[in-house]
C-alpha cells in the first residue's frame, strides 16, 4: 500500500474493501506527524538562533525519523495482520475438528492483530513526546508544525487504541487482554497531558 500514490492509498480506503483500514490509516497518520517533527528539526538544525540545543535537536531529528520510517512500514503491516484475521474466519466449520481448528486460528490470528495497533500507538506515544521537547527548543517559525506533529500523532494513538480494543473484545485470554489493556493505559493518560500542553504553548505562540 504504501509504495501507491497518495490518491490511489486514499481511493483503496474508501473502497468497499476490508483493507486498507482504520488501523492502517493510523500508522500513517501517526507518520505524518513523525514527518512534521522532523520539519521542525530540520530547520532547527545548523540555525546559529540555535546552536547551544544543536546536539538535542539532532537526536530528536534521529529518533523523530526512526519513528517515520517504522510508521510507514507498519502502514502494510496492519493490512497483512487484518488479512490474516480474515483468512481464520474463511475456513471451513462443517465439523467438529474444523470448527475447534478455525477458532484456533482466528485467536492466534487475532492476538497477532493486536501487536500493530499496539506497536502503532507505542511509536505515536514517542512522537508526542518528542513533540512536548521540540516545542520548547525548535525553531520558532515551525511552532505551528509541532503544532499539527502534535495533534496528528495523538489522534493516531486513540485510533489504535480502538484497533487495540476492537481485537481484544472478541478474545477469551483475560491475562493477555489485561496485559495489553495495561500496556495502552499510560500512554492514553499521558499522551493526553502531552496534547494539552503543547497544544497550549502553540496557541500561546502564534497569538
Amino acid at each position: 500500500m504504501i509504495e501507491n500514490s497518495v490518491s490511489s492509498y486514499l481511493e483503496a480506503a474508501a473502497a468497499r474493501s476490508p483493507a486498507p483500514g482504520g488501523g492502517s490509516v493510523c500508522a500513517l497518520t501517526g507518520a505524518l506527524g513523525a514527518s512534521m517533527v522532523s520539519m521542525a528539526a530540520n530547520f532547527t538544525v545548523g540555525k546559529k538562533k540555535y546552536e547551544d540545543v544543536q546536539d538535542e535537536v539532532k537526536n530528536i531529528l534521529s529518533e523523530s525519523e526512526k519513528l517515520r520510517l517504522r510508521l510507514t512500514e507498519l502502514v502494510d503491516e496492519d493490512v497483512e495482520a487484518y488479512s490474516a484475521v480474515s483468512s481464520a474466519y474463511s475456513l471451513s466449520k462443517e465439523t467438529d475438528d474444523e470448527r475447534k481448528t478455525r477458532a484456533e486460528q482466528i485467536a492466534r490470528a487475532t492476538k497477532d492483530a493486536v501487536g500493530v495497533p499496539l506497536e502503532v500507538a507505542g511509536c505515536c506515544f514517542r512522537v508526542l513526546e518528542l513533540c512536548r521537547r521540540l516545542v520548547d527548543i525548535g525553531n520558532r517559525n515551525l511552532i505551528s508544525d509541532v503544532g499539527v506533529a502534535v495533534l496528528l500523532a495523538e489522534a493516531a494513538l486513540r485510533g489504535a487504541d480502538v484497533n487495540v480494543e476492537v481485537n481484544l473484545v472478541s478474545l477469551s485470554d483475560a491475562s493477555f487482554v489485561e496485559e495489553k489493556r495495561s500496556v495502552m493505559k499510560p500512554y492514553l493518560e499521558e499522551g493526553g497531558k502531552i496534547l494539552k500542553e503543547v497544544a497550549a504553548k502553540v496557541t500561546n505562540a502564534i497569538h
